[in-house]
């Protein structure tokens, strides 16, 4: 029998429990494609024996692996031009000015899939900002599964990924051939940490940071899910910090947040809280 509506909203039920996604049932064919090499490797062969065997067994190991197979992992370098034009002109020039006596800069790319946007940043910091050269920089991506974080910390990409959004003199600059792919040179490398992470409901960060990238995340999320984010990303954020959410994204009116618009995009800047 094939599932039925409760098989799948008991299914959606776990994705939300770890992982704070709202999905919507418009999404239910995704399950099938996602967990088919799970069903396969565990020998229950189709959903509807999943469901079953997780209804009488809750295993929390299984219902991890599901959150983390039915989150969306889109990405690409330089990803939507507009955040990094901003980024290079207009938050990062004095935000170099006012570190400039400390020396050191942090950055967090949440929900940062495979990496692309952590070694875009990386990238854009060191072509651009020389000066750096010799501060302490610290990029942060992480990621609610395991999978993608893996590739990540690899910095290996095939053809197909390079080809999309990466300039090709970035491509010669900042990575090597190694066979069919293209691997992060270790000066960008050593810039960048990956660590799994649930955004909806772990433990969040304990350090500060200077910047914060969020980019199409949010909207998976529930209201409370997503106030619950956004307070915590202030309570990090310096006070001269700035978070970038994607270009359909805004703060819920929580007070804390102000938003400014230029160069086509938005990005915003923490309040103190009132």
């Amino acid at each position: 029998m094939p599932c039925t509506d409760a098989d799948f909203a008991y299914l959606r039920s776990i994705v939300y429990e770890h992982s704070a996604n709202a999905l919507d049932s418009s999404r239910d064919y995704l399950f099938e494609s996602r967990l088919q090499q799970f069903l396969h490797s565990t020998g229950l062969r189709t959903l509807e024996n999943l469901v079953e065997a997780l209804r009488k067994w809750p295993d929390p190991a299984v219902k991890r692996y599901i959150a983390e197979a039915m989150t969306i992992n889109e990405t690409s370098f330089f990803r939507d031009r507009a955040p990094f034009e901003v980024l290079r002109f207009d938050l990062l020039p004095p935000l170099i000015r006012r570190r400039s006596s400390l020396r050191r800069l942090r950055f967090w790319s949440g929900a940062c899939s495979t990496g692309q946007e952590v070694y875009s940043l990386a990238m854009l910091l060191l072509e651009f900002f020389p000066e750096l050269c010799d501060w302490q920089l610290e990029i942060l991506g992480t990621d609610i599964s395991r999978e993608v974080i893996a590739r990540a910390r690899a910095g290996r990409y095939m053809r197909m990924e390079v080809n999309r959004g990466l300039p090709a003199r970035f491509l010669i600059k900042y990575f090597r051939r190694v066979g069919d792919e293209w691997e992060v040179i270790p000066e960008l490398r050593r810039m960048c940490r990956f660590h799994q992470r649930n955004l909806g409901n772990g433990p969040m960060l304990l350090e500060r940071y200077d910047g914060v990238l969020l980019r199409n995340v949010m909207s998976y999320f529930s209201s409370e899910a997503r106030q619950r984010l956004l307070l915590n990303i202030h309570r990090l954020l310096a006070r001269d910090g700035f978070l970038i959410l994607g270009s359909d994204e805004q703060p819920d009116p929580l007070g804390v947040f102000q938003s400014v618009v230029t160069r086509g995009t938005r990005y915003n800047i923490p309040l103190q809280y009132p």
